[in-house]
């Protein structure tokens, strides 16, 4: 009863100088879950469908939508970072970005200067020429001309086994702009990736007077070991981490959904052997 009465003299007290109680301080609240850290994802927007742009500019394809999915497996996000083809490594040695996913083959030449993951996807090359063209070997094209993306494992094929043989082989910046030479009847084909030609090129308008020649290419010495994500020597913790996501979404149904988006049409699982 004491107690209550001191309670009520305090009460009153405060009241009769103005003040009122002080009430209770809200309860701290929960701090903002942190941000995902950002992956800066390199590509090249030139290769359809493996990685190109929607009429809005975004850019989409194969690659990209790997790299999101890859993305979402070690809690980050992705922030992509369009590049030319030819100034991909030394733009990722000069820390523009963290690693390279835009059908970058892995091959014996690049492993000298970057590290790459296990590979996610592997597809043979072949020649494209007018349907006109017999084709038997290199030298039954003598003469003709063979446009190639710049610093491109197909480039590299035609410069060792094409340019030898008397084909004239002229190097691009950009596969499109191949494709817009072919056209316009500067020249009469290229060497590129199957899926990438099929799907880019020759099941358009403007290939239908085209074909695929010859057999698949797929020599190592040239076209390496399957496409892979490319990353700076020394990241060893990254790569870990990114070859667990890509056996993660070869295994849970992922990459199959993504493969059937692109590819179902054809048949085929990209991944390879």
């Amino acid at each position: 009863m004491k107690k209550l009465f001191l309670g009520l003299a305090v009460l009153s007290l405060l009241a009769a100088c103005g003040k009122k109680p002080e009430a209770p301080a809200p309860a701290a609240s929960e701090p903002a879950a942190a941000a995902p850290a950002e992956l800066k994802v390199a590509i090249d927007p030139t290769y359809e469908p493996f990685t190109f742009k929607t009429a809005d500019g975004q850019p989409t394809g194969f690659d990209v939508d790997i790299a999101n999915a890859v993305c979402e497996q070690i809690k980050r996000k992705c922030v992509f970072v369009e590049q030319v083809w030819d100034s991909m490594i030394p733009g990722l040695n000069a820390k523009k970005y963290d690693v390279i996913i835009s059908s970058m083959s892995i091959t014996d030449d690049r492993l000298k200067e970057v590290d790459f993951t296990d590979k996610y996807y592997n597809t043979p090359s072949r020649i494209v020429l007018k349907k006109t063209v017999k084709y038997t070997d290199p030298a039954s094209i003598k003469g003709k001309k063979i446009g190639v993306l710049k610093g491109s494992t197909q480039e590299a094929y035609a410069m060792g086994e094409l340019k030898p043989a008397g084909v004239v082989v002229n190097s691009y910046e950009a596969q499109d702009q191949v494709y817009l030479d072919i056209k316009s009847g500067r020249l009469d084909g290229t060497v590129a990736d199957f899926m990438e030609v099929t799907g880019g090129f020759l099941s358009k308008p403007e290939g239908e007077k085209y074909a695929l020649a010859g057999p698949d290419l797929k020599e190592p010495k040239y076209f390496g070991y399957g496409a892979g994500i490319a990353l700076r020597k020394g990241e060893d913790a990254l790569k870990a981490e990114l070859n667990a996501a890509i056996k993660t979404i070869r295994s849970n149904g992922s990459y199959k959904t993504l493969n059937d988006k692109y590819f179902a049409k054809f048949n085929i699982d990209v991944y390879g052997e």
